[in-house]
């Protein structure tokens, strides 16, 4: 560790063992390392995914599946279905699979970061926090709150997401051989807490009179470039119910929300022809609009109600009639969830049924 850096490791280290975030996840400063299973679980979920949002998740999958070996057993349908909500499912067909590599090793995780690599769906920052966290490993971690900590105090001028390798420099150098977990812990927290997007407490903050950032004036950095509008799509849903149940299906295991149940849809024409295929002939009646935001676009998708009862002619293969009074146990995606709720209030406000 750079002698300039020093004072800012043991500084940040002090403010942690006072300010520490009490998560679920995580051991107190000067406690035994946690238990990699729930570091790995915990940080996984946490990508583009807020704490509050992720705790009552992460409570109920390690409740659930309190090893990692009891999660690699679990079947995949069960674990997508408790996932739902959280987003991004990749990330959840990614956990299945590292869980059953971890498994195949007699349920160890790898203890350097070279090694956390290799498992399926692991990045550089899931490696580097495993390692640090979990195995007390010297690794630089950084998130989207280190990135912002450390261009403001370092003043990085470099827009994202070029100034990345300087980023991780620096934190390389700060981040010091005893206790690399708290302080890879400590930077998120200063993040999350006093370093914060808009309207930074730079009055609270312990590296303060350090921060080159905070004398330029801290909320201009990090400096990002303009973002590009996204494209919009449209597609279509169709919602089929005989007898209190509704017609499910369970999407294709490579692509989007892969392998998740869900409404049937048009695959959202605006990437195919254009063309929207009910999977029943009519009569059909329009349920509303749902709008849906992904990575690379956001969706307008139609809700379409069958007002028929030619149920005999639907294509059994892959589908199955799911009772409406359970459909929160399908663990449906958002996407989906979003397109029920508007059929049952259509239902409920007398529109349809």
């Amino acid at each position: 560790m750079d002698a300039s850096t020093k004072p800012i490791a043991a500084q940040l280290l002090g403010w942690y063992d006072s300010h520490q975030r009490s998560l679920p996840w995580r051991a107190p400063p000067g406690a035994p390392p946690p238990d990699p299973y729930r570091v790995w679980l915990s940080e996984v979920m946490l990508q583009q995914t807020t704490v509050a949002a992720v705790v009552p998740y992460f409570e109920k999958f390690t409740a659930r599946w309190p090893t990692v070996q009891a999660l690699a057993a679990a079947p995949e349908a069960d674990v997508l279905a408790a996932w739902a909500g959280l987003g991004y499912y990749a990330r959840a067909r990614n956990l299945i699979a590292c869980a059953k590599a971890v498994a195949a090793r007699g349920g160890t995780f790898p203890g350097t970061e070279a090694e956390l690599r290799e498992l399926p769906g692991l990045g550089a920052y899931t490696a580097a926090a495993i390692a640090a966290i979990a195995f007390g490993q010297r690794s630089a971690v950084v998130d989207a709150n280190v990135e912002r900590v450390v261009t403001r105090l370092f003043a990085i001028a470099t827009p994202l997401p070029a100034a990345r390798p300087a980023i991780r420099a620096q934190v390389d150098l700060m981040t010091p051989a005893q206790r690399p977990g708290d302080f890879a812990q400590a930077m998120m927290d200063l993040g999350a807490t006093i370093c914060t997007a808009r309207s930074p407490r730079c009055l609270l903050c312990p590296l303060a009179d350090t921060c080159a950032g905070r004398r330029l004036g801290a909320e201009q950095f990090p400096i990002k470039l303009p973002k590009r509008a996204k494209p919009v799509r449209q597609g279509q849903a169709f919602w089929i119910e005989q007898a209190g149940a509704v017609w499910l299906v369970r999407r294709a295991d490579k692509g989007m929300l892969g392998a998740m149940r869900a409404l049937p849809d048009d695959a959202w024409s605006a990437r195919g022809d254009g063309q929207s295929v009910p999977p029943l002939p009519g009569p059909w009646q329009p349920g509303g609009t749902v709008r849906h935001g992904f990575t690379h676009f956001d969706l307008e998708m139609q809700l379409m109600l069958y007002s028929g009862s030619d149920w005999a002619r639907l294509d059994r293969n892959g589908g199955e009639w799911w009772p409406m009074a359970r459909l929160d146990e399908a663990g449906l995606p958002t996407l989906f969830a979003k397109a029920a709720r508007l059929a049952m209030a259509a239902k409920d406000q007398g529109e349809y049924g």
